[in-house]
């Protein structure tokens, strides 16, 4: 009996995340679908706050990603990775609220629309204070701003290779593009981050000197293009 119980506990643990997803398509299978929640949901939430700058939008857009993907369960296809099918499902969410923010900001800069001083306002209470104007000098700080900065196409590219470490090929597979075409988004993202970040870097205050970290992990910069 214990060995029974044992052996079914190991092939619990060792299911793919493909097989969890079709239990979940075939029988509604809400305990694995939590499995699976549990596992992806810190890298989905990461993912979304990076594409939309908003620690709270980006925490909902993850459980907008996930019911989502309740919804949809009988579009998923066992041939493909489950991670691609949730990337693209949660990018596609980013990119929609990218879009309602643009075209927000298109309608409120039209000169007949009432209600612009009272947008202004809130847009100067939203301001950051003497302290976080302090901190955003810090390298990290500006380099999320210039990330934000991007078009979506770049911006992407950047969020998943260096914030969410994926591998050249596994763009490629997720934006459904060649991997040729990921690389030179990715080069055209870096020109454009050098661009907007070394008159600010070369302006802001020297630190303290400190240990010197490991080779790329804090500049985002330093990209090697042979690595997929």
């Amino acid at each position: 009996m214990k060995g029974l119980t044992f052996s079914t506990l190991s092939l619990l643990c060792s299911r793919t995340d493909e097989e969890d997803m079709w239990r979940v398509k075939m029988h509604e299978d809400h305990q694995e679908f939590g499995r699976l929640v549990k596992r992806w949901e810190e890298p989905i939430r990461r993912l979304c706050v990076r594409m939309v700058g908003d620690i709270h939008r980006g925490e909902d857009l993850k459980q907008e990603t996930f019911l989502r993907i309740f919804e949809k369960r009988k579009d998923y296809q066992p041939t493909g990775r489950f991670s691609t099918f949730l990337w693209r499902v949660a990018l596609n969410l980013c990119y929609d609220e990218l879009r309602r923010r643009q075209r927000r900001r298109e309608f409120l800069c039209d000169p007949n629309v009432d209600g612009a001083g009272e947008d202004a306002v809130e847009a100067a209470a939203e301001l950051p204070g003497p302290d976080a104007n302090a901190a955003s000098m810090e390298e990290g700080e500006l380099v999320r701003q210039a990330v934000l900065q991007l078009p979506e196409i770049y911006r992407t590219v950047i969020v998943l290779r260096h914030y969410q470490d994926l591998k050249l090929c596994k763009i490629a597979e997720v934006l459904d593009i060649p991997e040729g075409t990921v690389n030179s988004r990715m080069a055209e993202a870096l020109v454009r981050l050098s661009r907007m970040l070394q008159p600010k870097l070369r302006a802001a205050p020297q630190p303290a000197p400190r240990p010197s970290p490991k080779p790329c992990q804090t500049n985002i910069l330093c990209y090697e293009s042979s690595q997929t």
